[in-house]
């Protein structure tokens, strides 16, 4: 993989697609759990009611192919995005440190999704160069 600083993850019960990429390359991973969820189990001692979703393994697969980017930002149309932040934040908090945000967006193609993680960081970008601009007094 080249050296890439910005990642998205968009995951839910069914994969994990992970994209790293920098100005001029993507590098793409998809990643399947390996029992797929088809329904939500209710649990009355686990968070809100209902227990995970993901299993530990999947979400540390996941973890892994995340943990060298600088900037992360998840993504996903249901619960499982959050699941992978309250994961990271539990089991890898420097890796959590680096979450930029997480977002609904749902089912998109995979240029679809690079083209809105360009976009989202592109603006994060600008705005922390216009900051240290600021800050520098130039």
């Amino acid at each position: 993989m080249t050296a890439h600083h910005h990642a998205i993850v968009w995951i839910d019960q069914r994969e994990a697609k992970v994209f790293h990429f920098n100005g001029t390359g993507v590098d793409r991973m998809i990643l399947h759990p390996h029992r797929p969820t088809r329904h939500i189990q209710r649990n009355a001692t686990s968070i809100g009611g209902c227990k995970s979703l993901l299993d530990d393994e999947f979400l540390e697969h996941v973890s892994d192919a995340i943990a060298e980017a600088t900037a992360i930002l998840i993504a996903g149309p249901d619960s499982a995005k959050s699941e992978l932040a309250a994961h990271l934040t539990r089991q890898h908090p420097k890796v959590a440190a680096r979450i930029v945000s997480v977002e609904t967006i749902d089912h998109l193609s995979d240029g679809a999704l690079v083209a809105v993680a360009r976009l989202y960081f592109s603006t994060k970008d600008n705005s922390r160069s216009q900051i240290s601009r600021t800050d520098l007094g130039s």
